[in-house]
């Protein structure tokens, strides 16, 4: 028999019978739409910061360097680390308890930023703010892959995926909005108040589903609760489900190249506000509404139409769930220089629609090829995994950089600091797509051998 990689626990294809054409209720249905407002305001607490940088800075003096700083690895550190332990604990326990308190936090902890009177005060919040957010994403990757089906993973997590371009684009609009009329703090307070009642709906409203109900065997329509401890599958480890996330070439793969795409996307969300009102000339109510509506439309579709995409052609080969990243990278690069380039607010926004839908191919996939090749009771601890690499690179590493190369251009480019230093992240794409490419071809091998073994 032909050697194979190391195996993830988890059938490379779907699940065949019952378990594999059970189609999801109206419950299933009424908490993927739950959990996807929670993403909503978990994406918006955390772009805040971005969207309202110019006033923040006029207000508290902080540099594009404190701003990356704050929006990147001071937050990240906390959001990344913190979501480890976070995902073995909800592997253990209730995931649902550990997502409401979560948002109770990150939600409390937006009150303070708004409550905040200088850099100090405002770093500690985002910090607390990012040990909220750390237990908000995982458990709910585990709750949708044990509501929906394999085969409907894709479509179910590419809907869930679209609570961040949501996010933002609420944050944008209502953000902007608020802080025009009122103040940059009211925005924080606001919002944050929004979620702390959330957490309280989620902690009443949402079941807990079987672990792994719709992986094999019979199923009903709608998840049964959570079985008796004696009736769980045995429960693996936190070493083993990290030695096994790490040893897989695909699952290390998938986790690195989306690092690479996130240190692009990160960076230019939370710059890009500043950007167009610096140096492309927009005011804070013209971003409330052309950039909310760009967000929210065009991130949305990339999450969506990936994640379809993915479903149809992963029935074929694996390697889609490369491929379609790699190519929407690849289709974007041209149209991000045009982007940076464009002399004026309008021509640049229509440059950015592009980029917008297609940077975000990365995501859906990423997420549903760990959810399909882990075993049920893994999945958090390795979306939390996922999640870390991920974001230690994009999240902690993407802003920082990004605010760093703009006030080390600012001696010699005091007018045009930030797009001199967009320019460079110029790079960073061809990095991503190399890695997808490699990916595509290590899935591929994966798919010859699984035909070849069975």
């Amino acid at each position: 028999m032909t050697a194979r990689s190391p195996s993830i626990e988890a059938s490379d294809t779907p699940a065949s019978g019952p378990a594999a054409t059970a189609r999801p209720g109206g419950r299933a249905w009424w908490t993927l739409g739950m959990l996807c407002f929670v993403y909503v305001l978990n994406f918006l607490d955390r772009q805040l910061l971005s969207i309202l940088a110019k006033p923040i800075q006029d207000d508290l003096g902080v540099t594009d360097g404190q701003l990356g700083l704050i929006g990147g690895l001071y937050f990240a550190l906390f959001y990344c680390l913190i979501a480890i332990p976070v995902g073995w604990l909800a592997d253990k326990t209730n995931r649902v308890r550990v997502l409401g308190f979560a948002c109770f936090l990150w939600s409390a902890a937006t009150i303070a930023c708004g409550l905040s009177r200088n850099y100090p005060q405002l770093v500690i919040a985002r910090m607390t703010v990012g040990i909220g957010e750390a237990g908000g994403v995982p458990p709910s990757y585990a709750i949708i892959s044990d509501y929906f089906p394999s085969g409907m993973r894709g479509r179910a997590l590419g809907l869930y995926n679209m609570g961040p371009p949501i996010g933002a684009a609420l944050g944008v609009a209502f953000g902007a909005s608020i802080a025009a009329a009122f103040s940059w703090r009211d925005a924080f307070v606001s919002i944050g108040i929004v979620g702390v009642v959330t957490a309280l709906a989620v902690l009443v409203f949402v079941r807990e589903p079987k672990r792994g109900g719709l992986d094999a065997g019979p199923v009903a329509d709608t998840p049964a609760p959570a079985p008796a401890p004696a009736a769980a599958p045995p429960q693996e480890s936190f070493r083993a489900t990290c030695k096994m996330f790490f040893a897989h070439p695909s699952l290390r793969l998938i986790a690195f190249a989306s690092g690479a795409t996130q240190f692009v996307t990160y960076a230019v969300i939370n710059f890009t506000t500043l950007f167009l009102m610096r140096e492309k000339g927009m005011t804070l109510g013209e971003i409330a509404i052309y950039y909310a509506l760009l967000l929210g439309l065009g991130v949305s579709a990339g999450m969506y139409v990936s994640g379809r995409l993915v479903d149809w052609l992963s029935r074929r080969t694996k390697a889609a769930y490369a491929y379609v990243p790699a190519a929407g990278l690849v289709v974007a690069v041209p149209f991000f220089i045009g982007f940076v380039w464009a002399p004026t607010w309008p021509l640049a926004m229509a440059f950015l629609t592009v980029p917008t839908v297609l940077n975000y191919f990365y995501l859906s996939p990423a997420v549903a090829l760990v959810q399909e090749g882990v075993k049920p009771n893994q999945r958090v601890l390795s979306g939390a995994l996922l999640l870390l690499v991920m974001n230690l690179i994009g999240l902690g590493l993407g802003p920082t950089y990004l605010g760093a190369a703009s006030d080390f251009f600012r001696d010699s480019h005091p007018d045009n600091s930030l797009q001199i230093a967009f320019y460079t992240l110029i790079p960073f794409y061809f990095l991503a797509i190399a890695l997808f490419l490699w990916l595509g071809r290590i899935l591929s091998r994966e798919t010859e051998a699984g035909g070849r073994s069975r």
